[in-house]
């Protein structure tokens, strides 16, 4: 059963929490976090993109001018790709790129991600997380004291405001909570912070 130090705000360490074996200490599945990550980057896009074909730009009725004697090339029309403001050959346009991912598959990946950054000491444990009012300043100092750098994902049990304020400011922190955790979003963060409260709800949905 892996075990992780818990810290408070301050730094110091407070105890250790025994994590779950079956959440955060399988055999990391790389080909599931794979596939969970692409899916999730597909469905990000919007898939708006749109150029015109030979056959949808305006002119090119009639024939730019005529066939022999001036030199040029024989050309039919103005829209041709190989003209300035032609047509565009395959033209992109728009289309659903979202992918589906099964339940199962999505928690493997969690599961794996979260293995992973337990494996690798990249995950920080807080006794609990409380800010009395949103203070930028009050969470640097806390990142501080923690000694975390680089890009951080702070994850707490439940959404709360005081904490999301003091930290979507701070370049390459995010915030989140243990209802909307992904895969993506853990592995595309350096390092996890998580409060014990965060860590039981996760043990909950997983379990």
């Amino acid at each position: 059963m892996p075990k992780i130090d818990v810290y408070k705000t301050d730094g110091t360490k407070s105890g250790q929490l025994n994590l779950n074996d079956d959440i955060f200490g399988i055999e990391v599945n790389e080909a599931a976090m794979h596939q969970v990550v692409v899916a999730h980057l597909a469905n990000k896009r919007q898939g708006t993109q749109s150029a015109l074909t030979r056959a949808e730009v305006r002119g090119g009725g009639i024939k730019p001018f005529r066939q022999k004697g001036t030199g040029r090339a024989r050309a039919g029309t103005a829209t041709s790709p190989i003209w300035r403001k032609g047509g565009v050959v395959f033209a992109p346009k728009p289309r659903d790129y979202s992918k589906d991912v099964n339940k199962k598959l999505k928690r493997l990946a969690l599961k794996s991600a979260l293995s992973a950054k337990v494996n690798g000491n990249n995950i920080i444990c807080l006794d609990e997380l409380k800010m009395d009012a949103p203070k930028t300043k009050d969470f640097v100092k806390i990142m501080e004291n923690l000694k975390v750098d680089g890009k951080t994902l702070v994850c707490t049990d439940e959404k709360i405001d005081t904490v999301v304020k003091s930290a979507r400011n701070i370049a390459g922190v995010t915030p989140t909570f243990a209802g909307v955790l992904s895969a993506y979003d853990v592995l595309n963060h350096e390092k996890l912070i998580v409060t014990k409260a965060a860590v039981k709800k996760i043990e909950e949905v997983l379990s």
